[in-house]
């Protein structure tokens, strides 16, 4: 076993022994197969990713240190824990999430042998474990949970939905995310207002010319 997943397996246990408030430990897990699945799940590629939604629109802030919070009530931490290569780091993050106050688990993986969300699912169980497919091909794989083995799944590429979907759970025992996913929800809404406002009102070739 390398050093370097020694010590994390090493870290995540310690964590778990340690009992710290909820308040100081990150609220959600962000966990992916490999570092190139890092701009579908955190910033999107070319469309907006769960960093983006938890950053810019829920007011969350990421947690690097589990011993020294950020300011922000509620956060986030990222780890690269693949199923096929690290499997033992795996298995020591789903192991030791509900006990490292994770509420929720969003984790991600692509090819067609996309097993993370699985995997991570069937051992942190009953935590609730939101899978994201990077890839279109990696659908099937995140999806083809057992009954009996719950998954909830977002479309692929999806990761800012799957932050979304993790808010909603947190929002069932927080008033104060309830109140920034509404916030956001509206926001949502008047867009749509002031577009169609727009369109009908100046015309289609002026509005499709407009900067």
């Amino acid at each position: 076993m390398s050093d370097s997943v020694s010590d994390l397996i090493d870290r995540l246990h310690d964590e778990a022994e340690q009992d710290r408030p909820s308040e100081d430990t990150p609220d959600v897990g962000i966990v992916m197969g490999s570092d190139s699945d890092l701009e579908t799940m955190m910033t999107g590629g070319e469309r907006r990713g769960a960093y983006d939604a938890f950053v810019d629109e829920l007011g969350f802030a990421e947690q690097t240190d589990y011993k020294r919070p950020p300011d922000e009530r509620f956060t986030f931490e990222t780890y690269v824990t693949s199923a096929h290569r690290t499997p033992d780091l795996m298995t020591a993050y789903a192991e030791t999430a509900e006990d490292r106050g994770l509420e929720v688990v969003i984790a991600g993986a692509g090819g067609k042998s996309a097993d993370l969300p699985n995997m991570t699912a069937s051992i942190a169980y009953p935590l609730p474990v939101i899978g994201v497919p990077v890839q279109e091909k990696s659908v099937d794989s995140v999806i083809g949970m057992p009954t009996g083995a719950p998954l909830v799944a977002v479309d692929a590429g999806k990761s800012f939905n799957a932050a979304l979907s993790a808010a909603q759970i947190l929002a069932r025992q927080h008033e104060s995310v309830r109140d920034r996913l509404v916030a956001y929800h509206q926001d949502l809404r008047e867009g749509v207002g002031d577009i169609s406002r727009e369109l009908h009102d100046s015309g289609t070739p002026a509005f499709q010319q407009r900067d």
